[in-house]
Formats: C-alpha cells, sequence, structure tokens
C-alpha cells in the first residue's frame, strides 16, 4: 500500500471516527433532553395533582362551613321550640298541682263535715271554686295549645330543595374525568370493505351484527376472512380520541385499537385483536374480561356485564385505556410507548352462540371535540 493510500485510508477512518463521535453526541444530547422532559412532565403532573387536590380540599370545606351553619340554624330554632314547650309544661305542671292541692283541701273539709248547715255552706263554696278552677284550666289550655310552637317547616323544605338542588348540580358535573375524557370524543364508521364476510355492517357504519350466513362479497385485500373483525374507516395518527361501544346483551365481544398492518388473511392468531404487536383489545367471554397485547393475555378483576365500554387512545402519552363508560371505572391501560403507525378502532361482535350473542356491537358516536392537548 501506497504512502499516499495510508493516509487516505487513515484519513477516512478519522473521518469515520469523528463522525460517530458526533453522533454519539447528539444521541447522548437527546437522550439529556429526554431526561429532562420526563422530569418536567412528572414536576408538572405533581403540581397539576396538588393544585386538584387543594381545589377539592376548598370545595369540602365550603360544604362542611355551609352544613355546619345550616345544622346550627335547625338546632338552635329546635332549641328554642323545646325550650317553648318546656315553659307551657311548667306552667300545666303548676296547675296541676294547685288542682290536687285544692282537691286535698276539699277531701279534708268533706271529712270534716258535722253538719247540714256546714255542708251546705261547704258545697256552695265548693262550687263556687270549681267555676274559678275551671276558667283558670281553660285559660291555661287556651295559652298552652301545643300546635302553637313550630319549627319553620317551609324553611326546612326550602334548605332540602336547595341541597338537593346543589346535589343534581355537583352530579351533573361529577365525575369531572367523564367530561374530560368525552371531550376527546371523535365519530368514527365501520368500513364494510375490512369486514368479514359474516359481519353486516350498518348504512351509518356504526354497528356490526354477525349472521350465520357467508355474504358474497368482493374478496378485498383489506377484508378479514376467518377472525370476525371490523376497522374503523379513519385512522388517527395524532392527538387523543374516544370512543363509547354499546355491548348491551352481549356474552362475547372484543374491541380496541389497531394498526392497519393488522394480519387479515388466514389463519394466523395474529389476525386476533391483540394477539400480536399490532393491535391492542379488551375481550368479554365466558363472563371473564382479558385485556390483550402481542399476545399476552391480562385478566381483569370484574364480573358484571358492562353494558357501555370506553376506548382512549392518546399519542402525546403513548396510552391505550379502556373503561367501563358509565361511570368512567377504569378496565386496564397499555403503556404502548410511541406509535409507529395511526390507529383504527377494531370491533369483533363475536359468533352469536345459539342466538344468546345476536345483538349487534354499537358504536355510540358522540360530537367531535378531538383536542390535540
Amino acid at each position: 500500500m501506497s504512502r499516499l493510500t495510508a493516509y487516505t485510508f487513515e484519513e477516512t477512518l478519522e473521518k469515520n471516527q469523528e463522525c460517530l463521535k458526533k453522533q454519539k453526541e447528539a444521541v447522548k444530547y437527546r437522550l439529556k433532553k429526554l431526561a429532562a422532559r420526563q422530569s418536567e412532565i412528572t414536576k408538572k403532573s405533581s403540581v397539576i395533582r396538588e393544585s386538584i387536590i387543594r381545589k377539592y380540599q376548598e370545595i369540602q370545606t365550603v360544604l362542611d362551613e355551609d352544613l355546619r351553619m345550616t345544622l346550627s340554624y335547625l338546632e338552635m330554632e329546635e332549641r328554642a321550640a323545646v325550650s317553648a314547650l318546656d315553659g307551657l309544661m311548667e306552667k300545666n305542671c303548676s296547675l296541676i298541682q294547685e288542682i290536687e292541692q285544692d282537691l286535698a283541701r276539699l277531701t279534708v273539709a268533706m271529712d270534716q263535715a258535722d253538719t247540714q248547715t256546714d255542708t251546705m255552706s261547704f258545697f256552695s263554696y265548693s262550687e263556687h271554686q270549681d267555676m274559678e278552677a275551671v276558667d283558670k284550666v281553660i285559660d291555661l289550655l287556651n295559652k298552652t295549645d301545643p300546635s302553637r310552637v313550630n319549627l319553620d317547616e317551609a324553611k326546612a323544605e326550602q334548605i332540602i330543595s336547595l341541597t338537593n338542588n346543589m346535589l343534581l348540580l355537583i352530579c351533573s358535573q361529577t365525575p369531572l374525568f367523564k367530561k374530560l375524557i368525552k371531550s376527546y370524543s371523535s365519530e368514527v364508521s365501520l368500513d364494510p370493505g375490512t369486514a368479514h364476510p359474516k359481519l353486516i355492517i350498518s348504512p351509518e357504519g356504526d354497528s356490526a351484527t354477525y349472521t350465520d350466513t357467508w355474504q358474497e362479497l368482493p374478496d378485498l385485500p383489506d377484508r378479514f376472512d376467518t377472525t370476525l373483525n371490523v376497522i374503523s374507516l379513519q385512522g388517527f395518527s395524532f392527538g387523543r380520541h374516544y370512543w363509547e361501544i354499546d355491548v348491551t346483551g352481549k356474552t362475547y365481544w372484543e374491541l380496541g385499537v389497531t394498526y392497519p398492518t393488522i394480519p387479515r388473511k388466514g389463519t394466523n392468531e395474529d389476525c386476533w385483536l391483540g394477539r400480536g404487536d399490532e393491535s391492542w383489545c379488551v375481550e368479554f367471554f365466558d363472563g371473564e374480561y382479558t385485556a390483550w397485547h402481542g399476545g399476552v393475555p391480562h385478566q381483569l378483576p370484574f364480573t358484571k356485564r358492562f353494558c357501555r365500554i370506553g376506548v382512549l387512545c392518546s399519542f402525546p402519552a403513548g396510552l391505550v385505556t379502556f373503561l367501563e363508560a358509565d361511570n368512567m371505572t377504569p378496565l386496564f391501560s397499555f403503556c404502548a410507548g410511541t406509535f409507529s403507525d395511526c390507529l383504527h378502532l377494531a370491533l369483533c361482535p363475536g359468533h352469536d352462540h345459539n342466538g344468546t350473542n345476536a345483538k349487534p356491537i354499537v358504536i355510540c358516536n358522540a360530537p367531535s371535540h378531538t383536542s390535540d392537548l
């Protein structure tokens, strides 16, 4: 090798070495940026969480103080009414004592009566006393009528009505999580060109129903020919998106999200939702819920047959979450990392199982409020 050739070769190596060093530094710098971003997100999340906690605590403080004031007013009125009744009862007790004393005197007088004249004089006196006693009793009974002492029941009814209105208002605003998730609702329609020939897709593209009859449909490249799957016409590659699927009356179903690259032909297990790396799903079968991705099952601790399932995918967070939509109960979340392709909603209504699973699987489209936040 000539000196010139050796020099050129050495120069090339040095250039390659310098290039690799620069690439290494670029990757290290990116790694540093990623770590900083991770720390920033953790701190920001902590600040948001603490702020939310404080707001809930402030709400609780306001409610507790309002409850204290309301109960204090009611207790004050109760004490006043009880005190008034105590005073009236005391007057009645005093009159009873006076009457008892008069009865005792009359009894003694009757025992000591020796002559008719004295007796007549006694009865004359007694009748006079009786009239006074009767008048006194009537006057007292009029003044101590229990119905004259009342709680402010009209005000109490108003308080109950106001608290009920407050409850209805709070219920209409909670769970806040539900409002947040629904703000990501995106309209989708099923692509009949991807549906297995034993699936009937509604004209609106919002439902899939199993039929035992194999429909004569074009054997399109995108059509599933073994698994009873259908995916949405729309795909999403950024932002956050949420859908709700009605599974009322069904005993078997699968639903989730998938890349468009999911295998569609043959008996390959990857054609099933969640069995390959291209899709994520939750399955309900034989009374049990299972979350699937990459062929790995995650048994879920739920036994209730849910009517509506929510599916949330977040591209910024790399998240796929499944929820029981009525109460927003989390079922399972996949931290998928960075998605490598766009995502489609994917459904499998399952076989009819001798009529026990004949109901359609339905997408409950909501007005589109897709957010990129």
